[in-house]
């Protein structure tokens, strides 16, 4: 789309801009003044500069009069004048963003952080966004307009086909303008923060306590995990059956039990009553519960004669539905992407949809795929279950007992506080300079997770990105140290990217994918960490089968993901039960296409267990890409035979195009095929 039409068109769709005669004369009167003083060069910055400011003013930013005085005042000539103006609203923004980010951190703290029970008003605060207002004030500031009248605002077709040729300086002004396509009121932010902090804190507290998943009957139930075992989900069920590919006979008949957990969960037909309470047995099978007997109960559990077996009311649906109707009120504001979908894909991950759905069907299509399964069924030496999907014996670790890796854990990280005084240490293992490993430890903090670990990143030179840990009373175990470094590399990649980038319009990397596959490349480095040793030649051909697969299973999550999004804005007014049922057949539909095949089983749900689906907007369809990204790194890597210099070199590029990114970093744009050929080299070489 040319600049006129892109200008046009916004100026058409925008809600904020209604027909008014008097604004349009403004415009072209302005128009006139500024290309007699500026000359002809700079008539096309001129129409398109006043076309975008056009498009977002309302009658309360002034009449036209107004509009005209502040056209002509503002406009900046190329050159130096345009360069101090983006260095200007560089050094301001920087200072805001920040600012949003270190109070919303420390408003959500008793929230996020195991520090102590929380009390109701932890809840108020944690759903407060104090960025909700920033653009309305910018707005209202007239500085969202200076940025509009004076730099860019692109497609996403003009940033794939051009953005290759453009400079840093055309790349931070795009970006600029950019923050500035929509203008969606306060209110609607925050109605959107309000639903990610409610469904944050559903899913942060949905945990299952393992021990009283039990068979049999009353009097003599069969109690599969230890007492204490309390598996949040969807990550740490999930990270169960992985590590139970390690316990022998008992392991399998953990993730029988897992599973079926799971499918308690995605169907919402779990007792409620389970949920979060060590004090009732529950059979998954049968669905029966009733309460723990003596000697059985961990901790403060709520204790009743009898449990309601009422099933959850449909609440992880309800959530859904509540985040979509959220996000839904921006779609007005939003011309240039007028859909939640829109804007995940071409704003934020800057990927088409369709180019996405396509690089997911390459590697679940993909013909050794099956291939890999027929390995994986010799090496258990059984058919494969459903629960396979989430194989890991391909790791390294899968050498090593869980309760061997728990106990090394555990003795090194005691406490979150151990964790972080290592820090320095763990970046010299992962292949940093002693110098370079200590500037970065200085500018991460670690802090106690109430939920799942993650990472926080900042937005101010100044400030530190923050790595949120889930430590138990008797230390660190493995799964929750294999999360960490995954972490761990998300923090660095945020600090690389913020204190190393050459202009803040730039820091981040292009999408959530990428850092994914920048945390991916240090999370497959855990064990080298633990000082357990690096893969050999097999193990590490055993690894390209294990990124296929877990690529594989990703992606039909993904696809799950997005073809919820799709429905529900197929059918906005649906109920939890409409959506719960339209999920779950949206889950079969792509395990039947993609995976019965493999697995011998048809109408399987499990694909619909991410929390990611509850708590964070469509942002699954980033892991399989991340993949993706990864296996592209890691060759990368392996060709230059060093971790941190060439983590740095990429984590410093900035926020362009993926492609543009990848470019830099590997030499070609994101594919598949570095991953397929791992996994097609690992399948010959163990063949001959």
């Amino acid at each position: 789309m040319s600049p006129s039409l892109l200008a046009a068109a916004l100026l058409a769709a925008s809600p904020a801009a209604p027909a008014d005669p008097a604004l349009d004369g403004a415009v072209a009167r302005a128009r006139a003044t500024l290309a007699a003083r500026h000359g002809e060069v700079e008539r096309p910055r001129i129409e398109r500069g006043l076309t975008q400011m056009r498009s977002l003013w309302r009658p309360s930013d002034g009449d036209a009069a107004a509009f005209e005085a502040f056209a002509v005042a503002n406009f900046v000539p190329g050159g130096a004048p345009l360069e101090e103006l983006l260095h200007r609203c560089e050094e301001a923004l920087e200072q805001i963003d920040g600012a949003v980010v270190e109070v919303n951190r420390a408003l959500s703290r008793h929230a996020q952080l195991d520090i102590g029970p929380m009390v109701e008003v932890d809840r108020l605060l944690a759903a407060i966004d104090f960025g909700a207002h920033e653009v309305d004030d910018l707005f209202d500031a007239k500085i969202g307009f200076a940025a509009l009248l004076n730099f860019p605002l692109t497609t996403l077709e003009e940033r794939l086909a051009r953005g290759e040729s453009w400079s840093r300086q055309q790349w931070a002004g795009v970006r600029l303008a950019g923050r500035f396509a929509r203008r969606v009121p306060a209110e609607v932010n925050q109605r959107i923060a309000r639903a990610q902090a409610e469904s944050d804190l559903y899913i942060a507290d949905y945990n299952v306590f393992m021990h009283h998943v039990v068979a049999g009957d009353a009097s003599r139930p069969v109690r599969l995990f230890p007492m204490g075992m309390r598996l949040l989900s969807h990550w740490n069920l999930r990270d169960q059956i992985k590590a139970d590919y390690a316990t022998g006979k008992q392991g399998l008949e953990r993730q029988r039990a897992i599973q079926k957990v799971m499918e308690r969960i995605v169907t919402q037909t779990i007792p409620a009553a389970v949920v979060n309470d060590p004090g009732v047995d529950w059979d998954p099978w049968a669905n029966q519960v009733r309460p723990a007997p003596p000697g059985t109960v961990e901790g403060a559990a709520k204790g009743a004669a009898r449990v309601d077996p009422a099933r959850e009311p449909d609440t992880r649906y309800a959530r859904i539905l509540a985040d979509f109707r959220a996000v839904r009120l921006a779609d007005p504001w939003s011309p240039m992407a007028p859909t939640y979908v829109a804007r995940k894909f071409d704003i934020e991950r800057e990927i088409p949809e369709a180019r996405a759905v396509a690089l997911f069907r390459e590697i679940l299509d993909s013909p050794l795929v099956p291939r890999v399964a027929k390995v994986i069924e010799q090496r258990l030496g059984r058919k494969l279950e459903p629960f396979d999907v989430w194989y890991d014996g391909f790791r390294p670790r899968s050498r090593f007992k869980e309760a061997d890796l728990d106990a090394m854990t555990r003795k090194r990280y005691p406490t979150v506080e151990s964790f972080q005084r290592d820090v320095p240490a763990i970046l010299e293992r992962l292949g940093f300079s002693p110098e370079k490993a200590r500037w970065l430890a200085e500018r991460i903090a670690v802090d106690p997770a109430r939920g799942s670990g993650h990472a926080l990143g900042a937005a101010r030179r100044g400030d530190k990105p923050h790595l949120r840990t889930r430590v138990g009373k008797d230390g660190m175990d493995y799964k929750g140290y294999n999360i960490d470094i995954h972490e761990l590399g998300h923090n660095v990649e945020q600090v690389f990217s913020l204190y190393g980038v050459d202009s803040t319009l730039l820091q981040g990397v292009p999408n959530t994918a990428f850092t994914e596959a920048l945390a991916f490349v240090f999370q497959g480095r855990d064990l080298e960490v633990l000082g357990l040793g690096g893969p050999d030649a097999t193990e590490r051909r055993l690894l390209a089968l294990n990124d296929l697969w877990a690529t594989f299973e990703i992606a039909g999550v993904a696809l799950v993901d997005m073809g919820m999004w799709r429905w529900m804005y197929q059918h906005p007014e649906a109920t939890p039960a409409e959506l719960r049922e339209a999920t779950l057949g949206i889950a079969r539909d792509v395990w039947n296409t993609h995976c019965a095949g493999i697995f011998g089983v048809r109408d399987v749900p499990l694909l619909a267990i991410y929390s990611h689906m509850v708590n964070s907007f469509l942002y699954l369809p980033d892991y399989p890409i991340g993949h993706l990204i990864a296996a592209q790194i890691e060759e990368q890597v392996r060709k230059a035979g060093r971790l941190g210099p060439e983590f740095e070199r990429m984590a410093t590029f900035g926020s362009v195009t993926p492609d543009l990114w990848m470019k830099h970093a590997t030499g070609e744009p994101v594919s598949t095929r570095p991953l397929l050929r791992a996994a097609e080299q690992a399948l010959a070489a163990m063949t001959q």
